[in-house]
C-alpha cells in the first residue's frame, strides 16, 4: 500500500479496531449509567463527534426510501445491540451477547444471495452452518457444544440474547436494503441522532433515573462514543479511498478482536471453548464471504448472456 490509498486503508483498519472495543466499552458505560441512559448518552456524544467529522447530510438529497428504511433499520439495530449488552447479567454474558451479534456477516451474505441476486457457490452452506455452530459452542458454556447448557444460558436472560440475535438479522437487512436504495448517500450522522432520540425517549418513558456522572463514568462514555462515532467516520474513509478487499477481509476477524478487547477491558477470563466458538464464527463468516468472491449478480449474468 502506498500514498493516499495506503493511508485510507490504514484508517479503515483503525475502524475495525475501534468497533472491536465497543462491547467492552458499552458494557462499562452501562454499569455506571444504566443500560438505557448510558446508551442514550453514548449516541448523543457520538452524534456530536460525527457532526464535527462527517457532517450532517442534506436531507433533501437523500432518497426517501433510504431515509425511511435506512433510519428505521439503523435505529432498530443500534438499539438492539447496546440494550442487549447493557441488560446482560454479567460481563461474561455481555461478551457472549456480542458474539451472537456477530452472526450479522453470515446473515448479510445470505440475504444478499436471496434478495440482491448475488451469486454464491456451495461454500455458503458450510460457512453459515459453521458460524451458527460457533455461537452454539459459545453459549454451551465451559463444556462447548452442550445443548442443555446452551438452553439454560439463554433462559437465564432471553431478553439480551433475543435482542442480539434480532440485531444481527436487522443489520443484515440494513446492509442488503441500503445497497440498493441509498443512491451513494451516507446518512449515518442523521441515523445516529435519531438513535439517540429513540433511546432518550425510552429512558424517559421508563422513569428516567438519575445519571451518576462520575469521572470514571465520563471517561468510559467518552471512549465508547469515540469508538462508535470515529469508527463509522474512519470506515467511511477506508471504504471510499482505501483497499476495500483488504478491509472486508479484516472486518471478518472482528469477533475474535472484540472478545479479546472486551475480556481485557472487563477483566473477564474466557475459556478455551469460548475461543473455539469465536474462531468458528470468524471462519464461518469468511467462508460465506469467499462463496461470493468472483461471483457476478445473477441479473448481470443473464444480461451478459
Amino acid at each position: 500500500m502506498q500514498g493516499s490509498n495506503g493511508k485510507a486503508t490504514l484508517i479503515g483498519l483503525i475502524a475495525v479496531l475501534l468497533w472491536s472495543s465497543i462491547v467492552g466499552l458499552v458494557r462499562g458505560v452501562s454499569e455506571s449509567l444504566g443500560a438505557t441512559g448510558g446508551a442514550a448518552m453514548i449516541y448523543t456524544v457520538a452524534s456530536v463527534l460525527l457532526l464535527l467529522t462527517v457532517g450532517l447530510p442534506r436531507v433533501r438529497e437523500i432518497p426517501r426510501r433510504y431515509l425511511f428504511w435506512g433510519s428505521l433499520l439503523f435505529v432498530s439495530y443500534e438499539s438492539c445491540l447496546v440494550l442487549a449488552i447493557g441488560h446482560a447479567h454479567s460481563s461474561r454474558q455481555a461478551i457472549e451477547v456480542g458474539m451472537v451479534n456477530y452472526l450479522w456477516p453470515a446473515f448479510t451474505i445470505l440475504s444478499a444471495t436471496v434478495f440482491n441476486k448475488q451469486s454464491a457457490n456451495l461454500l455458503i452452506v458450510p460457512g453459515f452452518a459453521l458460524a451458527m455452530l460457533g455461537v452454539c459452542w459459545i453459549l454451551g458454556g465451559e463444556q462447548g457444544p452442550d445443548l442443555s447448557g446452551m438452553i439454560a444460558n439463554i433462559q437465564d436472560n432471553p431478553h439480551s440474547y433475543g435482542l442480539a440475535f434480532a440485531g444481527a438479522m436487522i443489520w443484515a437487512a440494513y446492509c442488503t436494503v441500503t445497497t440498493r436504495i441509498a443512491g451513494g448517500k451516507n446518512g449515518v450522522t442523521l441515523f445516529f441522532m435519531l438513535t439517540a432520540l429513540a433511546l432518550w425517549a425510552r429512558y424517559l418513558a421508563a422513569g428516567g433515573d438519575t445519571l451518576d456522572l462520575s469521572f470514571p463514568a465520563l471517561v468510559d462514555l467518552a471512549l465508547a462514543a469515540a469508538a462508535m462515532g470515529f469508527g463509522y467516520a474512519a470506515w467511511n474513509v477506508g471504504i471510499l479511498h482505501g483497499n476495500v478487499t483488504l478491509l472486508a477481509g479484516a472486518s471478518y476477524f472482528t469477533p475474535v478482536c472484540s472478545a479479546a478487547l472486551a475480556a481485557m477491558l472487563l477483566r473477564t477470563p474466557l475459556s478455551l471453548s469460548f475461543w473455539q466458538g469465536a474462531s468458528m464464527v470468524c471462519a464461518g463468516s469468511i467462508l460465506c464471504w469467499l462463496a461470493t468472491r468472483g461471483q457476478a449478480p445473477r441479473g448481470a449474468r443473464r444480461r451478459q448472456a
